[in-house]
């Protein structure tokens, strides 16, 4: 089974940019933020939000290196 053979991903890695890290990252957002809400304000939420956010920006940095 593929990821873009599911009713709900299909169509959204389809209408992405081709890079299925960067549609994961972006799909796992709102899993994240769930997970956040339901640890309340923690080291554990806090650590999960920081790396979601340094893992998201250093994606998109690698990748601009690596078009220029």
């Amino acid at each position: 089974m593929r990821l873009d053979s599911i009713p709900v991903l299909g169509p959204l890695f389809g209408a992405g940019a081709d890079d299925h890290v960067f549609d994961l990252l972006l799909l796992s957002g709102p899993l994240i933020i769930c997970v956040i809400g339901f640890l309340h304000r923690s080291f554990v939420s806090f650590v999960l939000a920081l790396s979601y956010a340094a893992g998201f920006v250093a994606y998109i940095g690698y990748r601009y290196t690596t078009m220029s």
